[in-house]
């Protein structure tokens, strides 16, 4: 499955969370580090819904870059 995911750069570090997952989130060093610790992080979320019973949730959310004049 493929899950939209944000990623926003901090000042010492980089934060990334899915919206169609809420509570799966991941903080790197780097945004190579995030990308691959949120990739796990959900791969542990769905793991953990699964052994709750609970459904999967369809991945929903997309994402669109939007150029505006400044």
């Amino acid at each position: 499955m493929k899950y939209a995911v944000v990623i926003e750069e901090g000042s010492k570090s980089f934060g990334a969370y899915v919206p169609d997952l809420p509570g799966c989130i991941a903080v790197g060093e780097s945004r190579a580090e995030v990308v691959q610790l949120i990739q796990e992080a959900m791969e542990l979320h769905l793991q953990g819904l699964q052994e709750q019973g609970e459904c999967i949730p369809s991945p929903l959310s997309t994402v669109e870059i939007v150029s505006v004049a400044a």
